[in-house]
């Protein structure tokens, strides 16, 4: 899953892959999606239940406080972290709106990375080096970027296939 918010527009890419160890499962998974009125896109990658979960938990912050992201995931990361069975979940969020992008993670921390981008999961390291060359070295627009470092990703990841799925704001 890769999050890259570049030239006043936020995209969230991620790819369909869903495996339990060395085996795929699901081919087509939908990891990426639109909340709060269309205004913040959110990705996962982890255990898919796990991830649900956490996508209804953060809708719920993001009602709570009225569409604020910083405020939504900071609330979302105290609760991860202090609630027993949430702190079980095996799953990463990356939430972007066009200011802001979070990444939550399991143990309760809460980053908002320099340079607007993030990639997580299997692929993610892939994805992120990628966004980070096309961002520097090319004309192309947020979208074109999570596309093309996505199928970069699928290129060089066994976990990650070139089924990708794209958001934007």
């Amino acid at each position: 899953m890769l999050c890259v918010r570049h030239r006043g527009a936020t995209a969230i890419a991620s790819d369909g892959q869903v495996t339990i160890g060395a085996t795929v499962v699901k081919a087509g998974a939908r990891k990426v999606r639109k909340l709060y009125g269309e205004r913040v896109l959110a990705g996962f990658a982890g255990a898919a239940a796990d991830a649900f979960t956490l996508f209804s938990r953060f809708e719920a912050k993001l009602e709570e406080h009225r569409g604020n992201l910083p405020r939504a995931a900071v609330e979302l990361a105290k609760d991860w972290r202090s609630d027993r069975v949430l702190r079980r979940l095996e799953a990463l969020l990356a939430v972007a709106d066009r200011e802001h992008s979070f990444l939550i993670s399991g143990t309760g921390d809460l980053i908002e990375p320099d340079d607007g981008l993030i990639g997580i999961g299997s692929g993610g390291p892939f994805a992120l080096a990628a966004a980070r060359a096309l961002v520097a070295h090319s004309d192309l627009d947020a979208k074109a970027i999570v596309t093309e470092a996505m199928k970069i990703a699928a290129a060089l990841c066994i976990y990650t296939n070139d089924r990708i799925t794209v958001e934007v704001l």
